[in-house]
């Protein structure tokens, strides 16, 4: 066992001597000793119910044999942070909590690990270590919240965004507001809609790295808990049989979860943290991977913010698992990649039902023959940006109009809840992409003030930074190079005709390369907006987005 590197022999007494004081018998000594990775706090309503899946883990590695030590993880609240300066420093967690994960795992010489994630940058940052460690290790989250009701409709974080707009619109009273902000969150879990964290925690049932409903069963439902137990067990039969994570998270692995992700209609920032986890296992990950893999894979679902079903919904279909079966129907997925279970996807999914055809739609009857995300190309971005072209409403998969430039979020947000953009307008959010944020931060608030204005059918947004699993619309994120590597969108000029071509992935800017390359070589860097601490730290270390803004290595830092 790898513990007995720091347990066993006459040099070791001395750290026996301390496992003694954390309470360990001699008996516990001999067995494995499992990490379980609690990201619990009483900041993230995601986690706050952590602590008790926690406890059910323990459980589950100790009637298996194992011995249960739980260490933590840090995590941000999107929502929370949105907005304000807080937003700065949530993709920048990522690396912090795969980075510490890390540290603690082989610090302490762990045999075994049980991660228990929920929200968005809190379970790509575990997987990140998962692969990294190559423990045998499984996944359990906390869970999705359950849908909010207003007025008779089911409704989600989203909509809460959405009535801001609609507020500073003049189509919402106060009063309005109100009942969104008392109804629209009902119960502790990760946003009830097909946000990042869920379009995550979906996916690690996608690589094999996490159980059955992992995804979808809700927070509030004891079959979480149930779920938790069976994750201890599982991570002991998997470390009595010697399978761990990187036998599990291939390349093939990641290609399914990136086919599952199309059908599923998940949150652009996947197309962040798959191409950071596949960094992990060697595998260099291209985001034009998603173009010929959604040409092929129709999209199945249309939950919130993409249509009016929720996370519990997809549970009650038949989950990840049912979507999946569906999908190798037709010959999408590698069915022979191993698993958490001890078994292939295809021994897993063979008896999945898809209960639900409104839910799941079964492949003969998709929303749409090709999958939720796309990455366009053009003279805009030569590296690529994203859109999840299953939230965008078919008269904006083509568009083309003059741009409004802002060199920051907050900006953009003042001249759009001040009525100063029109049908029509191409806005344009830059400088705030990983180096120029620095951070990267979400546009969940621009792109909620569009639709809440009525505009989410006639202005596009477009930006070097990212969008919220909860955006929808013509949002057109991770534009490559970003400002502030001199990638063109930081030459593009107040009225700039800018064209979208969503079906034939083209980005381009209307303005001949003659004047590109002028006003590039007139072009000065600004000044970097955060100069101390770990913000400045990371816009040194990290990357495009279009390579996942993962860190570089030490050899591309010596360059």
């Amino acid at each position: 066992m790898k513990s007995d590197n720091a347990r066993a022999g006459m040099q070791q007494a001395p750290a026996r001597s301390l496992f003694n004081a954390l309470g360990f018998t001699k008996e516990e000594m001999k067995k494995p000793m499992v990490g379980i990775v609690s990201s619990y706090n009483e900041i993230v309503p995601g986690h706050m119910n952590i602590d008790k899946i926690v406890d059910a883990v323990k459980l589950g590695v100790a009637e298996a044999g194992g011995v249960p030590v739980v260490f933590p993880a840090i995590a941000v609240c999107d929502g929370i942070a949105m907005g304000h300066v807080g937003m700065k420093y949530s993709l920048v967690t990522r690396d912090l909590i795969a980075d510490s994960t890390e540290c603690m795992a082989i610090a302490h010489q762990f045999d075994a690990l049980v991660m228990v994630p929920n929200c968005d940058k809190n379970v790509p940052g575990l997987l990140m270590a998962a692969a990294r460690l190559d423990l045998p290790t499984v996944f359990v989250s906390g869970g999705p919240m359950l849908a909010g009701h207003v007025a008779g409709q089911k409704r989600s974080l989203s909509s809460m965004f959405e009535a801001v707009g609609s507020y500073a619109a003049g189509t919402m009273t106060e009063e309005d507001v109100d009942n969104f902000v008392e109804n629209v969150c009902p119960t502790c879990g990760s946003c009830s809609g097909m946000y990042t964290a869920n379009s995550m925690n979906c996916l690690t049932e996608a690589l094999g790295m996490g159980l059955r409903g992992n995804g979808t069963i809700p927070a509030v439902y004891s079959a979480r808990l149930r779920l938790a137990k069976q994750a201890g067990y599982a991570v002991m039969d998997m470390f009595n049989k010697g399978i761990t994570a990187r036998q599990i998270m291939t390349k093939d692995a990641i290609l399914n979860a990136l086919t599952v992700d199309m059908a599923l209609g998940c949150s652009t920032n996947s197309m962040l943290h798959l191409p950071a986890i596949a960094h992990e296992i060697g595998f260099d990950f291209d985001i034009s991977f998603a173009n010929p893999i959604s040409e092929k894979t129709p999209n199945l679902c249309h939950l919130a913010p993409a249509g009016p079903t929720y996370m519990e919904d997809l549970n009650e279909a038949g989950g990840v698992w049912a979507v999946m079966k569906e999908l190798a129907d037709i010959g999408l997925l590698n069915t022979d990649c191993m698993t958490v279970t001890g078994k292939t996807v295809g021994e897993n999914i063979a008896n999945a039902v898809n209960k639900n055809p409104e839910v799941i739609r079964p492949v003969d009857n998709p929303y749409s023959k090709t999958g939720g995300l796309a990455v366009l190309k053009g003279n805009l971005a030569p590296d690529g940006s994203v859109v999840k072209r299953s939230a965008v409403v078919p008269e904006m998969m083509v568009h083309e109009g003059p741009a409004r430039v802002f060199d920051s979020e907050d900006d953009a947000i003042e001249a759009i809840k001040g009525g100063k953009i029109v049908a029509g307008d191409v806005v344009v959010i830059r400088y705030e992409g990983p180096k120029g944020g620095p951070g990267m931060r979400e546009m969940l608030n621009p792109t909620s003030a569009i639709a809440g204005m009525g505009l989410g059918s006639s202005v596009a947004l477009i930006t070097d930074g990212r969008f919220s699993g909860a955006s929808r619309g013509a949002s057109i994120g991770h534009v490559s190079p970003e400002a502030a590597d001199g990638g063109p969108i930081a030459f593009v000029h107040e009225g700039d005709i800018i064209s979208i071509d969503i079906p034939n992935m083209k980005l381009e800017l209307k303005v001949s390369d003659e004047e590109l390359a002028k006003r590039k070589a007139a072009w000065t860097p600004v000044e970097p907006k955060v100069k101390t601490g770990y913000l400045a730290r990371y816009r040194e270390l990290v990357t495009s987005g279009a390579k996942g803004a993962v860190m570089k290595t030490p050899e591309e830092l010596r360059k």
